[in-house]
């Protein structure tokens, strides 16, 4: 597997420029070339002047650029889901709206979000990313450790509370007593996009991220699901932190018995806490209560999905 280090980069013009040529010289070669001087004259002008012709052709390498360019890292790991979003969630919730439930949540002096950020997504200046469903806003905890502690694991308990809370004690840490760092870490990579985010921001309060609740990557074990992602430009996975946050401003996410359930792909967990991180965390939704768990990074169910979020353009 490969090493995960950073998210993928763009395409570069000068890439784009030697596939073009490559695919130009498949016409120049010998293989075609033959195929076209073995043709008929009437044949010549019966493919020349077939409607479908230069579309079969266009289609045909487009296909083949989609299934050379994908890694193929786990690709058995993948099975059909038609789980997805039944409870009522179909899009995030207007920025200020989450910013202010936000604050509410957290009293105890969570501030805001960079406001020319929000000034620009509100007047439809910054792009949202593919694959992204919406705008959402995820407390800065290192910016606020009165509130979320000092370690991701504190900061991660709070929000296990909060949701508790928010739900009317409808919730269940199945890893009570092991949300600690011998137990749980954020990926490497997850740890350096949130600190480069945070940077670009100002250092926000409320960082503003463009993600996908898990439907892109419904029916992928954990590690296929890291595969795609670090093969796409800009995206990064989701850990329990930033997740819990978004179901605190959408609790209609989890709701419903068929709603997909979450893997945790930018955490990483150790099941004996003894440097073996071989299991993913997750969110599930059992018997009308939010359960948080964990699994094994190499099964892939139909009922899961990894969340992601993407580089803000």
């Amino acid at each position: 597997m490969k090493t995960l280090t950073q998210p993928a980069e763009s395409v570069s013009g000068g890439q784009i420029k030697l596939i073009t040529r490559q695919i130009s010289d498949v016409a120049d070669s010998d293989l075609v070339q033959e195929a076209l001087a073995a043709l008929t004259k009437k044949g010549a002008e019966r493919l020349k002047s077939h409607p479908d012709f230069v579309s079969t052709l266009r289609q045909r390498v487009v296909e083949t650029v989609a299934e050379f360019s994908v890694v193929n890292e786990f690709a058995n790991e993948e099975v059909e889901s038609r789980y997805g979003y039944l409870s009522g969630y179909s899009k995030p919730l207007d920025l200020n709206a989450q910013c202010n439930q936000l604050r509410i949540l957290f009293p105890g002096g969570l501030g805001f979000a960079n406001q020319d950020l929000l000034m620009r997504i509100e007047k439809g200046e910054v792009k949202l990313p593919q694959h992204a469903e919406g705008w959402f806003a995820i407390p800065n905890w290192q910016k606020n450790p009165k509130i979320f502690g000092s370690t991701y694991s504190e900061a991660l308990l709070v929000i296990l509370d909060t949701i508790k809370k928010a739900r009317d004690g409808k919730f269940w840490n199945y890893r009570d007593g092991q949300v600690e760092k011998k137990h749980l870490r954020q990926s490497a990579v997850s740890r350096e996009a949130w600190a480069k985010l945070a940077k670009e921001q100002g250092d926000a309060d409320i960082l503003i991220i463009p993600a996908q609740f898990a439907l892109r990557h419904r029916g992928r074990s954990v590690r296929r699901a890291r595969v795609i992602i670090e093969d796409t430009p800009g995206e990064v996975g989701l850990g329990a932190f930033a997740t819990g946050a978004m179901l605190l401003t959408h609790p209609n996410r989890l709701k419903h018995l068929d709603d997909l359930w979450i893997d945790l792909t930018g955490d990483e967990w150790s099941p004996d806490g003894g440097g073996d991180f071989s299991k993913s965390p997750i969110f599930v939704l059992d018997d009308d209560e939010v359960r948080f768990d964990s699994r094994f990074v190499d099964n892939p169910r139909g009922a899961y999905g990894s969340a992601s979020w993407f580089s803000p353009q």
